[in-house]
């Protein structure tokens, strides 16, 4: 089921129904949408189009997760992630933090999909709370305009989350993992780059490789191409965050756009670039949480106030390292951390 709501967010219901018979299972879920009118809707490029497309997709996410739901038995607080490292390491955290520190059972609903079907999934009840990037919900959630004043994002994310859906932002955990373009090191030391504008004369002749949903987001690649004149002779490949870095080393693309706090950058001598023209913002991690359920559970919120500015850069980057790169077990990872801080 988690991989049809990924395969119809990523405008390829084809490949969700594939991937559901693959595993022998039904796929009667995607009746619930006409997936045909959202394959074809998605030709249209306009925002509304893409506001529609999105419902869609969070339909059959919801819709997933309402099924899981029915299975889950008494009340558990049910913590969620997107479907990358990073996210998942911040998912098992919440959920080792919470059942240390409240007693609470915890439904881990780890690695379920991009930024829309947990959106979908916390505004609709599915699920209780999940980490997200302030830059991520003003752009990608509100479509507002980029800012590049940290506090002041926080503060207009939290006023608008807390009126238009029930939901509290909680305390920064502590760094900002933002977009990150990315060569190769031995290019970097070879032509000079230290900055995005650097590498622009070369981007003619190189080839581009992007996450799904950087190369969808109205914070992502088309504002980026155009802010920075980028001449790509072919479009961008899309692919899974997990295989970029990998393309990169192995030359089948050039630049590619990661996350700062990847632990693969250092270790691969891998290069950021600099945003010198500002184009990314801010993106601080914070646990966002329904409020209805804070009002069940006030511990909740008082446990949550523990983890503020409890992880720097260098903490994440190391944490995500040793699952991506040692492929140390993640739940071991996050427990010695907890432990580390005295947690």
């Amino acid at each position: 089921l988690r991989q049809t709501s990924y395969w119809v967010e990523r405008n390829d219901t084809g490949a969700g129904i594939a991937k559901l018979r693959e595993q022998k299972l039904e796929c009667s879920v995607v009746s619930m949408v006409d997936v045909r009118k959202a394959s074809q809707a998605i030709a249209e490029p306009c925002r509304a189009t893409r506001r529609r497309f999105r419902a869609l997709a969070a339909v059959v996410g919801v819709a997933c997760l309402s099924m899981l739901a029915a299975c889950s038995g008494p009340e558990r607080i049910v913590v969620a992630s997107k479907n990358f490292t990073e996210q998942v390491i911040l998912g098992e955290l919440l959920a080792q933090h919470l059942e240390n520190q409240t007693g609470l059972d915890i439904d881990r609903r780890l690695n379920l999909a991009g930024t829309f079907i947990c959106h979908e999934g916390l505004i609709n009840g599915q699920i209780d709370l999940y980490v997200e990037y302030t830059g991520t919900a003003l752009q990608a959630i509100l479509e507002e305009p980029s800012q590049t004043d940290s506090l002041a994002v926080l503060s207009r994310v939290r006023d608008a989350y807390r009126q238009q859906f029930g939901v509290e932002w909680t305390e920064p955990l502590g760094f900002n993992n933002t977009f990150a373009i990315v060569v190769r090191g031995s290019d970097a030391r070879e032509l000079g780059l230290e900055t995005i504008s650097d590498a622009v004369p070369y981007t003619a002749g190189w080839r581009a490789a992007f996450g799904y949903e950087f190369a969808e987001r109205e914070d992502g690649y088309r504002g980026l191409r155009d802010l920075y004149q980028l001449a790509f002779p072919d479009p961008p490949r899309d692919m899974d965050l997990g295989l970029i870095y990998e393309a990169l080393t192995a030359g089948q693309a050039d630049l590619v756009a990661g996350n700062s706090t990847d632990g693969l950058i250092e270790a691969l001598d891998l290069k950021i670039l600099e945003d010198d023209l500002g184009y990314f913002p801010p993106y601080d991690a914070v646990p966002l949480v329904r409020q209805e359920t804070l009002d069940r559970h006030p511990e909740i919120r008082s446990a949550l106030r523990l983890l503020e500015g409890l992880i720097s850069e260098e903490d994440m980057r190391r944490m995500n390292y040793r699952v991506d790169g040692e492929r140390e077990d993640m739940a071991t990872v996050v427990a010695e951390f907890l432990a580390s801080k005295g947690l």
